[in-house]
């Protein structure tokens, strides 16, 4: 995700923001993600501060190497679509 140009925090923790800062953007990347096969929530403010929407994912033990190859791919679609890439 880095090397894909995304902006991370958290990533040596389970739980990984990827930093979208814009509210709908974060809304409208998550629903595409969704709608792609991938579960994700997108958090924007008052939940988190005000222009750090992002999106959360928990990695698992239990994720295949394909699994978060697909999600890497899905984010990587979503974040071209949106601009953010």
């Amino acid at each position: 995700m880095l090397q894909a140009g995304f902006e991370l925090k958290g990533e040596r923790h389970p739980i990984v923001s990827i930093m979208i800062n814009d509210d709908k953007t974060a809304s409208a990347m998550a629903e595409y993600m969704c709608h792609n096969g991938i579960y994700v929530v997108s958090f924007s403010y008052p939940v988190v501060p005000q222009g750090a929407a992002r999106i959360r994912v928990q990695i698992a033990a239990h994720h295949t190497t394909a699994q978060l190859d697909k999600a890497i791919a899905v984010f990587i679609s979503a974040g071209k679509k949106f601009g953010l890439l």
